[in-house]
């Protein structure tokens, strides 16, 4: 697999990665963000505690690359810490990886927008085939509908195989096993 097709796959499973064995998800939410108006040494204090329970959390990098994916942290408020950064650590951070983030960014952004589209087809492709062709008019009507709704139907399969298609061709599934 290339760099550019890991990266176009790289969101979701980071998330799923998250959600299934981040430590945090058993710990109080509010120990990874500052309080409104809480005095600055209170905060350092509960910073620490948070970046040191991050450091022992398996996936932990993970949260990371979706913090900084996700444009976390203020350069001018210090105020939350994810992946075991504070929001200061995450802005230098990303700064540093600009490019490679906007490249992440843009790649997560497409594969949205195709997933949206896929989703949208599929529904209409449902809807389409549960539709009953109109029995009123005769049988000579009654077929010519029905070959209109068959000709929607395989445009349908058409785009959403399109569709598939280039998913899998960018993230490196474009020959079956």
């Amino acid at each position: 697999m290339t760099s550019t097709q890991a990266r176009r796959m790289r969101r979701p499973v980071l998330q799923a990665a998250i959600e299934v064995s981040a430590k945090c998800v058993q710990a109080d939410p509010d120990l990874f963000f500052r309080a409104d108006g809480e005095p600055p040494a209170t905060w350092q204090a509960q910073r620490a505690e948070a970046i040191r329970f991050c450091h022992g959390c398996p996936v932990r990098a993970a949260c990371e690359e979706l913090a900084l994916r996700d444009g976390d942290g203020n350069p001018r408020v210090d105020d939350l810490v994810r992946g075991g950064k504070s929001g200061y650590e995450l802005v230098a951070l990303r700064k540093l990886q600009a490019q490679r983030l906007a490249a992440a960014i843009t790649a997560d952004e497409a594969s949205d927008m195709q997933w949206n589209k896929l989703t949208g087809l599929v529904v209409e492709l449902k809807m389409e085939a549960g539709k009953t062709p109109a029995k009123g008019s005769g049988v000579p009507r009654q077929a010519e509908s029905q070959e209109r709704q068959n000709q929607r139907i395989r445009k349908l399969v058409a785009q959403i195989n399109a569709i598939r298609t280039a998913r899998r061709a960018s993230t490196g599934w474009e020959v079956a096993a």
